[in-house]
């Protein structure tokens, strides 16, 4: 974010609510936090104005509870329970129908959302970093999928650094936080009197030309440098290295494993609200009639007994294999898939897991010692 200082442009408070009108005017439906069942998730902004202040989070594992910030802060929060994923791959849909002709042949065609070009007002480093390994899975050559894609490029980011992260936070120790650096269109630095704005891309650049907005001053954007070495100082939870291929790998019979699975439930909490798992399930959905049929694509989960199913047996039949499974693809077998872990350190797995295992306590009693013999 602070790569080129003499980009960094200032916004003062009173203004932000003119960054989301430039952006409606350009015909992006902006997301932005809102309350929401007792948590901070994006919603759609009926007005520019529309932004809450003074939210915060109280985060530790297994609890999760909103407070008031004493700064009546706009983005005082860590994250909520979901960020980018659901508005680039959906939780549920069609990929392709089928349906019979006058003649009785079936006729198949591909089913393309209609994506709305969107803006993501709130976006924290840590999303950004899943998003690119998102990016990795769904876009590769040779094998685009056109559903990510259509979603993937009518997003418009506008980021935030993290000047409070959450107690469950450790986006430091992953490399991945809590100030931005990369991915975002627009990237916002919150200060008492305004924000440190920084364009990451074309599209961002042309919305802070039609805000007219002055340079920031050194003494701003060092403010906003050190307000990120603190929030990373502050973090208390980190994983012992950012590649545990091997150290994990060893140590797939570690008793540790039988200790966890007498805790979790399996009950899919930690990856439906990791921003980089990508698991899924197809399923056809027949209309009563018999004349038509949906081919849906839905989120899915590797701790469920049937994601483990392969020619009438289960590979994973137990919770102590199916945990394992999770741990070990999304910190060691990554790094052969994607070149890095899985892990942005977000700390959503932590907190909303309803018994509270903590994947950092986890990783540490896993590679404490040697692997077991």
């Amino acid at each position: 974010m602070f790569s080129q200082p003499d980009r960094a442009r200032f916004l003062p408070l009173a203004q932000l609510h003119a960054l989301v009108a430039q952006l409606m005017q350009l015909g992006y439906q902006c997301l932005g936090p809102a309350v929401e069942n007792g948590a901070i998730v994006m919603r759609e902004l009926d007005d520019p104005a529309g932004l809450p202040r003074g939210l915060q989070a109280e985060q530790a594992a297994g609890r999760y509870r909103l407070t008031r910030d004493p700064q009546n802060r706009y983005f005082a929060w860590a994250n909520g329970p979901q960020a980018i994923k659901p508005q680039a791959f959906a939780a549920k849909e069609s990929l392709w129908r089928v349906e019979r002709d006058a003649a009785g042949a079936l006729q198949f065609a591909a089913v393309l959302p209609a994506a709305p070009a969107q803006a993501i007002i709130g976006v924290r480093a840590c999303d950004l970093a899943a998003l690119a390994l998102q990016d990795a899975h769904f876009l590769p050559e040779g094998r685009r999928d056109a559903h990510y894609a259509q979603r993937r490029e009518q997003l418009f980011l506008v980021a935030v650094q993290c000047a409070e992260p959450g107690a469950t936070c450790f986006c430091a120790s992953t490399g991945d936080g809590p100030t931005p650096t990369a991915g975002y269109d627009l990237a916002l630095a919150e200060l008492a009197e305004g924000f440190v704005a920084v364009a990451g891309s074309d599209k961002g650049n042309a919305v802070l030309d039609a805000l007219s907005l002055s340079p920031a001053t050194p003494q701003q954007i060092e403010a906003a440098r050190q307000q990120g070495q603190a929030a990373a100082a502050a973090q208390t939870r980190s994983l012992p290295g950012r590649n545990l291929r091997e150290a994990l790998m060893s140590r797939l019979d570690h008793p540790r494993w039988d200790a966890v699975a007498a805790r979790c439930l399996a009950c899919g909490n930690c990856t439906a609200v990791c921003p980089t798992c990508f698991c899924h399930a197809e399923a056809d959905e027949p209309a009563l009639d018999g004349q038509t049929s949906r081919h849906e694509r839905v989120w899915d989960s590797c701790f469920g007994e049937v994601h483990g199913h392969l020619h009438g047996l289960s590979v994973r039949p137990d919770i102590r294999s199916r945990y394992r499974q999770w741990l070990t693809h999304k910190l060691a077998t990554w790094h052969d898939q994607f070149g890095r872990s899985g892990c942005v350190g977000c700390g959503r797995c932590i907190a909303w897991c309803p018994v509270g295992i903590d994947l950092t306590e986890e990783v540490a009693a896993l590679t404490a010692s040697e692997a077991p013999s």
